[in-house]
């Protein structure tokens, strides 16, 4: 069994962590029908009340900082709200310390900064929204990916913007539970882009 946590935090992109959310639950909903132990996906936010998204949705997280289960793997989305959360010690420090207890870290978009400020992130290849890539760069410390819509170095998988995480996580998927479990996740979800789930990449 693995244990997921996504973090959430205001004006986070949507489908930053929507996307592999669902990846994930499917994949445990599909380990769980097959008699395997399913997965734990859970939602992680500073605090506990509700986080308002960069489009508007609104969610209740499942866990905060202080009380959320052991984690396998982290997801950290992006959307504009890493601009301010870039600068928030508390998450930052949060990230860093559970980060490096984790098999899997993980970013979606411009969630790659907080990985770069967090320390997860540096000396790293790293991938991010098209839009951010100079901005990661400027940083420094880091070797931003631009042809890639996600990019493995180590432990580290980052992807690039919003629908990219989605291709991310099922890579993710197949890592944790072979090739054949993640095709048949992304035929569960009628994901079908070109080109589709590359396990040999």
């Amino acid at each position: 069994m693995t244990t997921i946590g996504l973090l959430v935090f205001d004006d986070a992109e949507e489908l930053d962590f929507v996307g592999p959310w669902e990846v994930f639950t499917a994949s445990s909903m599909l380990l769980e029908a097959n008699g395997t132990e399913p997965d734990t996906v859970v939602t992680i936010a500073e605090r506990d009340e509700p986080v308002r998204c960069h489009k508007g949705l609104r969610v209740l997280p499942d866990h905060t900082f202080e009380d959320h289960p052991d984690l396998d793997v982290v997801l950290v989305p992006g959307g504009m709200g890493t601009r301010v959360e870039v600068e928030n010690p508390t998450l930052i420090s949060w990230l860093a310390t559970t980060g490096a207890d984790c098999d899997w870290v993980t970013s979606v978009c411009t969630g790659s900064l907080l990985l770069h400020e967090s320390g997860l992130g540096k000396g790293r290849r790293l991938a991010t929204h098209w839009g951010f890539e100079d901005g990661l760069e400027a940083r420094g410390d880091v070797t931003v990916v631009r042809d890639a819509r996600w990019v493995r170095d180590g432990n580290v998988v980052s992807s690039q913007g919003v629908s990219a995480g989605i291709d991310m996580a099922l890579w993710l998927v197949g890592e944790l539970y072979g090739p054949a479990h993640a095709r048949t996740v992304q035929h569960y979800i009628q994901y079908d882009p070109a080109p589709p789930y590359q396990a040999d990449v």
